[in-house]
């Protein structure tokens, strides 16, 4: 699946056979510093010239990357990264720079790190992390000879650095974003919840994991409604609650990963128009992630117990779909009157989070590409965090600093209850205005999390043209990195 890794502590020399080389420096203090005041580094001389044919001072290159070919004809490519930047910032620099090799299609990369000891072990992080993510092939169907023909990278080099456990844990939070985005991508008719859950099965089975589903019919007769309202209208009924159980000797917290598995959105009776509708089948995200994130935790072997579900279905219109005025009764005995039937994600997430809560985990964590208000307020350059705890909140803030994947957090106080007050039921399903509907939704959701320490993740950054941080598809796997950090924090 990804490059296999060696590490060398000897620098890189020139006159070796490596033929596409990243070269790492920390930058320089100051603006005004010459590049002969630094200690030898692979390509100095070739990167003295660019330097004075472009006229500019080392402290002058930026954040943009620098190429070229080197006397043997090997690509180049140097970086400066900033240590006092933010780790966002750090990974966007290595990413725009390794890519510039992998565009090459090489078979072999070399990785060269200089500074000093805490530089060197931060920039190989950076590198290799970038390196794996980037250079690993996501599902493609065109046919074209160049398209198809491309080779995955067999082997990423390391100079000037080394670590024992050859970056384990980096590599497993790899291995949770790549699956993430692999499931992502997949167009909806090779990703049905059927074909999904057969595919969960099988990884279950090779990971280890408990596996447990509670299919529509299931559902039903445990009074599931709100799953139950979105599931009913889609041919076949293969949708269902997918419960995954990892357990690990001598752990003392257990968490509980909640991912939105809408496999295609139409919107149901309140159909979206076609710009809308495009990109749907990338609404399972949410459980994309929580997967990813079970399966990096896996790999990495932390020390923690994790029940993941996922709430697997679709949103199609039908003589059998829920309709707005409908009013239901959830899982917990919530009644809910339906607004709208493009809100389909907090049904579904609704029983669903009923079903983790009661087996009283330490922490509830739940993932969900659910408002286009989140998208509204962030962009896609952060996603949105709620939660009923002001600790988890601070954690996951932090999480989002040291991991790059950035998070911003929002209210959820209790007077927003009243948008979503019903004359004949317990509760709105939303409102028909959908401002704030983000906090809206989460404040929806608290009512099925019976007060267990929640926090949820509205996903705006799934997917950020030409990239985000380390990333540099399209669609991100944002959460599974930032996941690993609260994992090892809790």
């Amino acid at each position: 699946m990804f490059a296999t890794l060696t590490q060398n502590a000897s620098p890189l020399s020139e006159s070796g056979n490596a033929m596409h080389i990243l070269v790492v420096l920390p930058k320089p203090k100051k603006s005004s510093d010459k590049l002969q005041s630094m200690p030898d580094f692979l390509g100095k001389a070739v990167l003295k010239i660019i330097l004075s044919r472009r006229k500019i001072q080392l402290g002058e290159i930026g954040d943009a990357p620098m190429t070229a070919n080197l006397r043997n004809g090997a690509l180049c490519v140097w970086v400066m990264v900033d240590p006092d930047k933010s780790v966002f910032e750090q990974q966007t620099s290595i990413r725009k720079a390794v890519q510039v090799l992998l565009d090459e299609n090489p078979s072999e990369i070399h990785l060269a790190v200089y500074g000093g000891l805490d530089e060197k072990r931060a920039f190989s992080g950076l590198s290799i992390y970038a390196t794996w993510i980037n250079s690993a092939a996501l599902p493609l169907r065109k046919t074209g000879k160049k398209e198809s023909g491309r080779k995955p990278l067999a082997r990423i080099v390391l100079h000037g650095h080394q670590e024992t456990d050859n970056f384990a844990l980096l590599h497993a939070k790899a291995e949770g974003n790549l699956l993430a985005r692999e499931l992502t991508v997949l167009p909806p008719n090779e990703l049905t919840p059927g074909i999904y859950r057969k595919h969960v099965k099988k990884l279950a089975a090779t990971e280890g994991w408990k596996h447990e589903e509670f299919d529509v019919k299931t559902l039903r007769k445990m009074g599931a409604g709100a799953f139950v309202a979105v599931a009913q209208g889609s041919d076949p009924e293969d949708a269902a609650i997918v419960h995954l159980r990892r357990r690990v000797k001598h752990a003392v917290k257990t968490v509980a990963l909640v991912g939105k598995g809408i496999c295609f959105d139409t919107g149901g009776h309140n159909l979206k128009p076609a710009r809308h509708m495009h990109g749907m089948h990338e609404d399972m995200n949410g459980s994309a992630v929580a997967l990813g994130l079970l399966l990096a935790a896996t790999r990495a072997n932390l020390p923690v117990n994790i029940d993941c579900w996922l709430a697997i279905a679709q949103n199609h219109i039908s003589p059998r779909a829920y309709k707005q005025n409908d009013v239901i009764v959830s899982l917990n005995g919530t009644t809910v009157e339906i607004i709208h039937t493009d809100a389909e994600g907090r049904m579904v997430l609704a029983d669903t989070l009923t079903l983790a809560a009661k087996q009283k985990p330490d922490v509830m964590m739940d993932f969900a590409t659910l408002t286009g208000s989140m998208h509204t307020a962030l962009g896609s350059h952060y996603s949105g965090i709620l939660s009923n705890r002001e600790n988890l909140l601070q954690k996951a803030l932090i999480a989002g600093k040291s991991s790059g994947e950035r998070v911003w957090a929002f209210p959820m106080e209790a007077d927003y209850d009243t948008e979503l007050e019903s004359k004949i039921a317990d509760i709105k399903q939303c409102t028909l205005e959908g401002e704030v509907d983000h906090i809206l939704a989460a404040r929806f959701l608290n009512k099925f999390v019976d007060d267990i320490p929640w926090l949820h993740m509205d996903l705006s950054a799934c997917s950020s043209k030409g990239g985000l941080g380390a990333v540099s598809s399209d669609v991100t796997g944002f959460g599974v990195a930032w996941g690993v950090e609260m994992l090892e924090n809790l």
